[in-house]
């Protein structure tokens, strides 16, 4: 299986999922992700405004944004750039909801959550084929901890990223919170995979408490 076949078969998977129970999972992939929001008690994260059939996490982002600074990417060229969360949003390419521009250039985050389309036995990201973030974690001053989140699950154990796709620490989904079992993998190579700088034994008990292995 290549990494294009896993990523047609993901969409079918988003796009086949009943509709009548995105309510539901998205309640939970939410309660899940407060968890390790409140545990990390971060003040600057990168998030992402849903659509369609991404999880619905404009309930955390709300959390979060009383907490400290929200980021919400604003889309620059073949990639994008980070954007302080402004109301109103505008409906921009692809149906995404960005903040307007704003000339701050912020190139430092502790935490990341990204959607992604399915994730591979390494934890890598795979999307939906454009590279924008692979483009843009590299712009980054160091690697933040790296949350992705899914709707409807669809992950598999065997290695199909390329070297430049991003990297998770975790991966949340309506049926729980998956992480690597060895969390002191190596990072280094390859664009956009600096080592975290979140490796608290506060966030090894919760791995320990909460986290099911991938």
């Amino acid at each position: 299986m290549t990494k294009s076949d896993f990523r047609t078969q993901c969409l079918n998977r988003l796009k086949s999922s009943n509709k009548h129970t995105k309510i539901a999972r998205d309640a939970s992939v939410r309660r899940l992700l407060q968890k390790v929001l409140n545990t990390l008690d971060s003040k600057r994260i990168l998030a992402f405004w849903p659509m369609g059939f991404e999880a619905d996490i404009r309930k955390n982002i709300a959390l979060a944004r009383q907490r400290g600074e929200v980021y919400l990417p604003f889309m620059d060229g073949v990639s994008f750039k980070m954007v302080p969360l402004r109301y109103p949003l505008e409906r921009k390419a692809f149906g995404i909801y960005e903040p307007r521009d704003s000339r701050k250039k912020i190139n430092l985050i502790d935490i990341a959550i990204v959607p992604v389309v399915g994730v591979d036995g390494s934890l890598g990201r795979i999307g939906f084929g454009k590279g924008m973030y692979d483009r843009f974690f590299p712009t980054l001053k160091t690697k933040p901890f790296t949350i992705f989140v899914q709707s409807c699950e669809c992950k598999t154990t065997k290695n199909l990223c390329d070297d430049y796709d991003v990297l998770g620490d975790l991966l949340i989904t309506p049926q729980g919170i998956y992480g690597l079992e060895d969390f002191h993998v190596k990072r280094t190579t390859g664009r956009g995979r600096r080592r975290s700088p979140w490796r608290s034994s506060r966030f090894f008990n919760f791995k320990k408490d909460f986290i099911r292995p991938f």
